[in-house]
């Protein structure tokens, strides 16, 4: 009865994670696929609870609430802008689990190798589990557990370094140690032979080795990836956190585990490939690390930045007939949505046409600005792909850039020593007139020059990006 209850529910829990994944590729079906995902995941949990070999009810139950207590409190303090810090957090903890997991698995077949026949026989749970396996089946467990551990902690460092640069913690810079690859290309290697090893003889030293070798490839994969780079790293540690849960599903002959992994692990990989082709870059060199630093001297930037009152950008509003807004992450650390969505809709009630251009890897996180329009209930039908509207640019009387850099950068296209050069960009500058909202004169996050600023058609609309927003608002008749 236990058995095919918990298959019937972890089936169901399945189809819910799918049709989850599926809604999330929409705007206006994502709400409704967080909801298949929050209640596939409290089925899954508890039809594992109520499974057969489950046990420690006070203690799971106590590890429940004080989980979800955290994850309440985390998510009701958490700003909007922090999101892709608490992302990479979340991989973090997913890889440890993993570790820990793979850890108790190699403890539990070496306490259960050690016993006699008879006491083999009144085990339960796992450990029954184990006590049945044929020699070929315990050393398929232990390249599962294996691949599980290795996995896991390679994702731990690498979303903890993550976290570290998405919140300026850690310098943004591509950063390897002496010998690059190699190092990473040496503990690889090492691992593998370690597996062989843990394979022939379950030892204890050689999965602590991997793992620490492991952890190391995590931490410098990451510090050698670029602070531009950073929407793409954070997708492939999905993919990452998704395979270490797979591996530890294998491990635990647990099915629903291994489907939600595989998921998760396939998901996230795609979305980096796409967004590897939206920034011109290899999906091989993503997982290697160390893309996002020069090749050689940059192109040198000559003019001036031109400065621009909120008067002077509301006249130029006021006569233009098309607008494309672009915006980027200082919308976001500045939470100007909802301004921007009711400048948006005062000039849509102009009869202008009004149109936001949405770069793949704008902000720090897949679909960050797409999920603050929606918050500001900036309608669906004018949020537009950068393939779908880069070619209007030259058509468009006023193009508005509200905190972006990298993705607006003429250096892509016309300096072949750019750290971003061959990534596709919205190419604004075409526009009659580009207006920039900043904070100031710096390179931004990235630490690139951009000669978009220092264009003709260009002038710099400084201040906080919400201040200059509500600035603008009264002025537009």
């Amino acid at each position: 009865m236990e058995i095919g209850f918990t298959t019937a529910a972890y089936v169901v829990a399945a189809v819910l994670f799918i049709l989850s994944l599926g809604g999330l590729s929409g705007q206006e079906s994502a709400k409704r696929a967080v909801w298949y995902g929050i209640v596939g995941m409290g089925l899954a949990v508890a039809a594992t609870l109520a499974g057969p070999g489950a046990g420690l009810w006070v203690l799971s139950l106590v590890l429940i609430a004080v989980g979800g207590a955290a994850g309440w409190v985390v998510a009701q303090r958490v700003q909007m802008t922090e999101m892709p810090q608490l992302v990479a957090a979340m991989h973090s903890l997913v890889g440890l689990a993993a570790v820990f997991i793979g850890f108790n698995t190699h403890i539990e077949v070496a306490r259960v190798a050690g016993m006699a026949d008879e006491a083999r026989s009144a085990l339960t749970g796992f450990a029954a589990v184990v006590a049945h396996k044929t020699p070929v089946e315990i050393s398929i467990l232990r390249v599962e557990t294996f691949l599980g551990v290795f996995i896991g902690a390679v994702t731990f460092t690498g979303s903890v370094i993550a976290f570290g640069k998405l919140a300026g913690k850690v310098d943004g810079k591509a950063k390897k140690l002496p010998g690059g690859h190699v190092l990473n290309a040496g503990a690889a290697l090492i691992s593998v032979l370690l597996l062989l090893v843990y394979i022939n003889s379950g030892s204890s030293m050689a999965l602590l080795v991997m793992t620490l070798a492991a952890l190391f490839i995590g931490y410098h994969l990451i510090m050698g990836i670029g602070g531009a780079d950073m929407p793409v790293v954070v997708s492939m540690l999905n993919s990452y956190s998704g395979w270490a849960a797979a591996a530890i599903g294998f491990s635990l002959s647990n099915d629903l585990l291994i489907v939600t992994g595989a998921l998760v692990g396939s998901s996230g990989a795609i979305l980096s490939y796409i967004m590897c082709k939206a920034m011109n870059r290899s999906f091989v060199s993503v997982i290697l690390g160390g893309f996002g630093g020069t090749t050689g001297p940059a192109m040198e930037v000559t003019g001036e930045q031109i400065a621009i009152d909120a008067e002077g950008v509301a006249a130029a509003l006021n006569d233009a007939d098309s607008v494309i807004i672009i915006p980027g992450y200082g919308m976001a650390v500045a939470q100007a949505q909802q301004s921007v969505s009711e400048l948006t809709r005062k000039l849509r009630a102009k009869g202008k046409n009004v149109r936001f251009a949405i770069h793949p890897v704008a902000g720090r996180l897949p679909g960050h600005m797409n999920v603050l329009l929606a918050e500001a209930k900036v309608p669906y039908d004018i949020v537009l792909e950068m393939d779908e509207i880069n070619e209007d640019f030259p058509e468009t009387d006023v193009a508005i850039v509200i905190g972006s850099n990298d993705i607006v950068n003429p250096a892509a296209q016309e300096d072949p020593n750019s750290p971003i050069a061959g990534m596709p960009v919205l190419e604004c500058w075409k526009a009659k007139q580009v207006f920039v909202s900043k904070r100031g004169q710096g390179t931004g996050y990235s630490g690139i020059e951009n000669p978009l600023f220092y264009k003709d058609n260009t002038r710099m609309f400084y201040g906080d990006a919400k201040k200059s927003i509500d600035a603008l608002l009264p002025m537009i008749e």
